[in-house]
């Protein structure tokens, strides 16, 4: 799997933990509502609902905030959100795609546009860049659930199509169809996964200078900072050298 060593170089994070924290748990929340909205509110009887609380629960958000978060979806005045992608060319031409939960797309539109301009990208039509990525499903576990062979075994026989290990994780990729099915046969053998989501993994990466990674991240930043925005993916890669400098 060409380029996934720097995947986590793609989905890159920054540390101004209590404003990530409080976003990210009003994201998720969010995620929580929309799943429990789709069928009913017992995780045991909601796939959905039961992954978006597995990936809360893996990001220590508190049982109060998720409890909330589901009775919010039978309230008579909880909003109704969309999920809407958003795909276009960052600084240098580089291919993203944005996923977001809105109650109002035209603010959610007129917002990434804007964001997009800002840092000389260009927001594009549906389905301008996202061909050149693949919608898969990933499961991550931590190190500590085995090692790489126990881990790779566990994959293949649980229909998934490849896995990537390092010091602090295990990634385990398969088809965006089976990914209900290959997570529960991996629970099954390995425990709870630490995330179980859907994502848009690059076909190919390109390669960027400092100049530009430092832009790309900005726009990232800047994209993931807005409410309605769920989740950024992009197909740019940087060295670990550029990556320690632009981290420090």
């Amino acid at each position: 799997m060409a380029g996934h060593s720097q995947f986590k170089n793609i989905m890159h994070r920054k540390g101004k933990q209590d404003g990530i924290r409080s976003k990210m748990f009003s994201k998720l929340a969010r995620e929580i509502t929309v799943a429990a909205k789709t069928g009913l509110p017992d995780p045991s009887m909601n796939a959905a609902l039961r992954l978006a609380i597995q990936n809360a629960k893996a990001q220590s958000m508190p049982k109060d905030n998720i409890d909330r978060a589901i009775k919010k979806a039978s309230g008579a005045d909880s909003e109704n959100y969309d999920a809407v992608r958003y795909e276009g060319y960052g600084p240098g031409g580089v291919a993203v795609i944005v996923e977001a939960l809105t109650d109002n797309r035209n603010r959610t539109a007129s917002n990434v546009r804007s964001t997009f301009t800002k840092a000389g990208g260009a927001l594009g039509e549906t389905g301008s860049v996202s061909f050149s990525f693949d919608h898969v499903g990933e499961i991550v576990y931590k190190a500590s659930a085995g090692d790489a062979d126990t881990i790779m075994e566990a994959a293949i026989e649980a229909g998934a199509d490849d896995v990537v290990s390092d010091e602090e994780s295990h990634t385990i990729i398969c088809a965006f169809e089976s990914l209900g099915e290959v997570s529960k046969a991996l629970e099954a053998k390995l425990g709870e996964a630490d995330t179980v989501k859907t994502i848009w993994k690059p076909q190919n990466t390109v390669p960027v200078d400092e100049e530009k990674a430092q832009s790309l991240m900005k726009l990232i930043d800047s994209l993931e900072d807005d409410d309605d925005v769920q989740s950024v993916y992009s197909n740019f890669e940087v060295s670990d050298e550029v990556m320690a400098k632009l981290s420090a």
